[in-house]
């Protein structure tokens, strides 16, 4: 005889008392918000909009300098090379379908809330504006970011009026115009929030190596991703430099056979990060093997990509970004697996990274090459297992709820 799936769910999930009291607690809260209409219109719009980076990608992969080092170095070059300045297409792309999105679900005047939205993504951009791609990978760390912001104060602006203002044509207008004029003076005085961004992030480079700036870099950079920023580029001028040269001194002890002095460098973050930010490659092995039509395309596209650690496909495609089940794996994945590997190599089980290995390079490949120690193989394998078991309950109840829907 066979058991309908509702009954399977509930079967399994009394079977065990935390996923028992992960479903009554959490899902219910997690539900909530991600069904708040501001979510579901950032939910809606960010596939759409990364078809835009797609477009700009196959594009700009082309013209970005690099130099004749070999088709394979060549190509992995031009893909870097092109992927931010993707990203502020992408964020341009996303600020027209986010707007529409909102004024649609929201009843505003999309000919008032649409334009007064994009006028004011354009002000919010770091000055000077210039037309060159060293310009569009700034754009790149943080135009989605932007693109949030604005949408967000403009739909709560004209929240506001319309309770403020009966006339709801009236509101809308006064709404869109006052939006502009506010990004106006911020243009106009010379305020960027990504300036800001950049200023408030700066004290993370004198951290050093140690575990709280372990701790702190991946929890601001997995916590940037979830609201829309590019985390590693916005914090790459603020902590590579340091950490480079951390490595570089790692690096020189070894080739003398002294014992490399430190542990967080570059290199320790292909631990901790495996598929990308978020350590999202078990995500994606999961949404691949998903019974949820939507997910398991996204996620055997995404596999490939995930296995050299570019999860760009599955952040944007599911979305991760500003998804209420998984921000919070995407964040205690990591946090978890770095506080691990910092206590394997700490306690000597695992050698200490020497060698500068690129993040494309698959994550058993490089940390292999990064340590030269066939123990920080097991060392990933142990990481992959944990955030396996982390990621497990939220996707099963973001499976649900997409079933749900």
């Amino acid at each position: 005889m066979s058991i309908s799936s509702d009954a399977s769910k509930r079967s399994s999930a009394s079977s065990s008392p935390l996923f028992l009291w992960f479903d009554r607690r959490i899902v219910p809260a997690l539900r909530h918000f991600g069904e708040r209409p501001a979510i579901v219109a950032i939910r809606e719009s960010l596939p759409w909009s990364f078809g835009g980076m797609i477009v700009a990608l196959a594009v700009l992969v082309w013209i970005v300098p690099v130099p004749h080092t070999g088709l394979g170095r060549e190509l992995a070059a031009r893909w870097a090379g092109a992927l931010l300045p993707s990203l502020s297409v992408m964020a341009l792309a996303l600020i027209a379908i986010l707007s529409f999105r909102l004024a649609t679900r929201l009843g505003y005047a999309v000919l008032a809330f649409c334009p007064a939205c994009v006028i004011a993504f354009v002000l919010a951009l770091p000055q000077p504006i210039a037309p060159t791609l060293a310009y569009m990978k700034t754009v790149g760390a943080c135009g989605l970011f932007l693109a949030f912001v604005v949408a967000l104060l403009a739909a709560a602006a004209t929240a506001a009026l319309r309770r403020a203002i009966r006339r709801a044509s009236v509101a809308d207008v006064l709404a869109a115009i006052g939006i502009v004029a506010i990004f106006a003076i911020a243009f106009v005085v010379h305020v960027s929030l990504a300036g800001v961004l950049l200023q408030a992030l700066a004290p993370l480079g004198a951290l050093g190596d140690s575990y709280p700036a372990l701790l702190a870099i991946v929890a601001i950079e997995t916590l940037l991703w979830i609201a829309g920023i590019h985390g590693p580029a916005l914090l790459a001028a603020i902590v590579t430099p340091l950490y480079l040269t951390l490595q570089s001194q790692n690096a020189a002890a070894y080739a003398n056979h002294h014992a490399p002095p430190h542990i967080v460098v570059v290199s320790l973050f292909l631990f901790v990060f495996p598929g990308g930010a978020g350590a999202t490659l078990p995500l994606a092995v999961m949404f691949a093997c998903s019974r949820i039509v939507r997910l398991r395309r996204i996620g055997r596209v995404s596999l490939l990509p995930a296995i050299f650690n570019t999860n760009e496909p599955l952040l944007f495609g599911v979305p991760i970004v500003f998804n209420p089940f998984l921000a919070a794996p995407f964040v205690l994945a990591p946090l978890t697996i770095a506080s691990v590997t910092y206590a394997a190599i700490a306690a000597g089980w695992v050698s200490r990274p020497v060698n500068y290995i690129p993040s494309a390079v698959p994550t058993f490949l490089s940390t292999y090459w990064a340590t030269l120690d066939p123990r920080a193989i097991a060392l990933v394998a142990v990481n992959l297992a944990i955030a396996t078991l982390i990621y497990w309950p939220f996707v099963r109840a973001y499976e649900r709820h997409e079933a749900a829907a």
